[in-house]
């Protein structure tokens, strides 16, 4: 297959949940076909694309000029935005010049298949070319505004939250209608689009891990030590950590006065890091090049998401390792996971603080639940698979259209 991928956001490095995934997908599927990536993104230093060259049959990349996130650049480029029908995800990265090259891309070369990735991407793509387009969506985008809105405090933040949630259900309606086909990574989005699309135009790609650097490590345990794994600059861990400072993280020192708790992933905002100095056992790491070994570390791992779409890899990851995981409902949404089998889960404060304390206190618990994890996702869940399912998938749709 010939197969145009275009992604907002960038790829590399590889370090949120959505762009492992992606990543992971086109490393396999470009060993055997034909694939051209191209993505737009904020301009910065230490621009690592130009090694998918290696990878990648072409790369074409658009570095855009685009505001630091929350900042007053931001607030500014947002007002700008505020009439616009489309979502300020898509409208910022969706530029004219965006769009021209993409229709530049279809116009120069005959592809079998556009992989639009992410709905931050669907204003960039060319609906109306012949081509067979599919929409590639990693969570139900307006869900995650939703709950922004439901648990905003500030109330400027819930105002915008509104509005963004009304603005991204519109355009996942519009341009879920308009895909040829759309991909879910869980039944649960798939459901979420059902009265939107025909089902039958809905497939699962199910999530992935890679079962070989994801492994057990012969490294000695902290005890009574919490992890939590994840981009902190994404909106729904920053407020999952904070949920867990305030509601969680008490009744668990209670019961366990040593507990830590550590936290990583890049950029922790300022009100993160301010939350955090007022615990004695808590650290963010920020950025790390390699998190296997905190996980490995950690006596527990934890997801507390109260907003979230999708699936998390984190959850994956941590499995992989054969850890232990406590999460909320939310958290392991979209995954095939059984709670008190290879996970726990927790959805109220308490519930969550017990089930942590529970792991804490017993070490043979802990590797029962961490092992049937490990054999969870080592018998269905490697990206090599995952990557065959997504190119079934597309040769099926290509065939349908020229049916």
């Amino acid at each position: 297959m010939k197969i145009l991928w275009v992604k907002a956001g960038g790829l590399v490095p590889p370090d949120t949940g959505g762009k492992i995934r992606s990543y992971n997908i086109l490393r396999e599927l470009a060993h055997h076909h034909s694939i051209t990536f191209f993505s737009f993104y904020a301009a910065h230093d230490n621009d690592q694309h130009g090694g998918l060259k290696s990878i990648f049959d072409r790369i074409v990349c658009l570095p855009l000029k685009l505001p630091e996130a929350k900042s007053a650049a931001e607030m500014l480029s947002y007002g700008i935005r505020l009439l616009s029908s489309q979502p300020y995800s898509v409208a910022k990265f969706c530029l004219p010049e965006t769009r021209r090259r993409v229709r530049a891309l279809v116009d120069e070369e005959k592809y079998d298949v556009i992989v639009c990735d992410f709905m931050a991407a669907a204003g960039a793509i060319p609906w109306s070319s012949p081509v067979p387009k599919v929409l590639f969506t990693h969570n139900v985008e307006a869900t995650i505004w939703r709950r922004h809105y439901e648990v905003a405090a500030n109330p400027m933040w819930k105002a915008i939250s509104w509005l963004e949630w009304k603005k991204m259900k519109g355009a996942e309606q519009r341009y879920l209608r308009l895909a040829n086909h759309v991909l879910t990574v869980s039944e649960g989005d798939r459901d979420a689009f059902a009265g939107v699309v025909d089902p039958a135009k809905v497939t699962i790609i199910p999530t992935g891990v890679d079962i070989e650097y994801f492994q057990p490590l012969a490294l000695e345990q902290k005890p009574n030590s919490i992890v939590f794994t994840g981009s902190m600059d994404w909106l729904p861990n920053e407020d999952a950590i904070i949920y867990f400072l305030d509601e969680i993280f008490p009744s668990i020192r209670e019961q366990c006065p040593d507990a830590t708790l550590e936290v990583v992933g890049r950029k922790p905002s300022r009100k993160l890091l301010a939350r955090a100095q007022q615990e004695k056992n808590v650290t963010l790491t920020g950025w790390v090049e390699d998190i296997r070994p905190h996980v490995a570390r950690g006596s527990v791992c934890i997801v507390p998401l109260r907003i979230g779409g999708g699936t998390r890899l984190k959850i994956f990851e941590a499995m992989a390792m054969a850890k232990p995981v406590v999460s909320t409902s939310i958290g392991a949404e979209g995954l095939p996971v059984e709670s008190g089998e290879n996970v726990l889960l927790a959805d109220t404060p308490q519930d969550f603080a017990d089930r942590v304390v529970s792991l804490l206190r017993d070490s043979s618990e802990r590797k029962r639940i961490g092992n049937a994890a490990r054999a969870l996702v080592q018998e269905k869940y490697g990206w090599p698979r995952i990557a065959e399912i997504f190119a079934e998938t597309l040769q099926a749709i290509m065939s349908r259209a020229h049916e």
